[in-house]
């Protein structure tokens, strides 16, 4: 069986840009729901609303794949979702190790969607002895002592890190210096690691205050709009009102 060690995706030898890498994803979950309706063939303005992108994005990334559709057609569904499974590398097995197993590992072991996608936990590791022989979704856990030879053992190069901030980096680096070329961080700190390995951050903590900020604008809006102004509106009548005899000039003076 193919392991991640030895089969790299061909997507940058390919030269496919990363902005079309990341929408991929997006494209293979819509496809796969219409696949399991039974959808035949789908146009792309209707795959481009159910992935929340524009239709001429959606045939420029797959111009990268080689995919035109067929005109009055479309895309055949089925031939899509393979041929976006095997540029993401999904159509391999890709062992994953989660190192920090507490409740978000635990999670994270506990996700159904890991081997519908191409990728197995092939290891749950924990720095704590009392979780050592513990079982979670079905797998023991195992000592951060024997990280190294857990990798070397499975043939693992993507590791997911899920550990409190302080030890993320020690443990990035004992990942990458066994062999892994490839972390999913959900520790709330930025990893340094050297050329040749990516990382891809998830922050839950700042994807809520982004909503937060929204939140908070919109609260504005409407606090605004229940005043009968909007902000801008409102902004533009105060400086009109006030002249030279206000409490703000209308020039100020240098």
């Amino acid at each position: 069986m193919a392991t991640g060690r030895t089969h790299r995706p061909a997507t940058r030898s390919r030269g496919i840009p990363e902005a079309t890498v990341a929408r991929l994803p997006l494209y293979l979950r819509a496809l796969t729901a219409l696949s399991e309706r039974s959808v035949p063939t789908v146009s792309s303005e209707e795959l481009a609303a159910a992935a929340g992108v524009n239709s001429a994005k959606l045939r420029k990334d797959f111009s990268y794949l080689g995919s035109y559709g067929t005109r009055g057609v479309g895309y055949d569904v089925e031939y899509l979702v393979y041929q976006i499974s095997r540029e993401l590398g999904l159509t391999q097995d890709w062992p994953v190790v989660i190192v920090g197993i507490g409740n978000l590992g635990a999670a994270l072991a506990n996700y159904g969607g890991f081997a519908s996608r191409g990728f197995r936990v092939a290891a749950l590791i924990d720095a704590d002895p009392a979780m050592a022989g513990k079982p979670v979704a079905g797998i023991s856990v195992q000592h951060t002592d024997d990280l190294e030879k857990i990798i070397e053992d499975n043939g693992v190069s993507i590791g997911v890190i899920a550990t409190p901030a302080g030890a993320a980096q020690q443990v990035c680096d004992r990942l990458v210096a066994a062999g892994v070329t490839s972390i999913l961080n959900f520790a709330p700190t930025v990893l340094s690691v050297p050329d040749g390995v990516d990382v891809r951050k998830v922050d839950l903590s700042i994807e809520l205050q982004i909503l937060a900020f929204h939140e908070q604008r919109k609260a504005g809006e409407e606090s605004a709009s229940a005043d009968g102004a909007h902000p801008a509106a409102a902004a533009r009548k105060e400086s009109a009102d006030q002249g030279p005899d206000g409490d703000v000039p209308a020039v100020m003076p240098a």
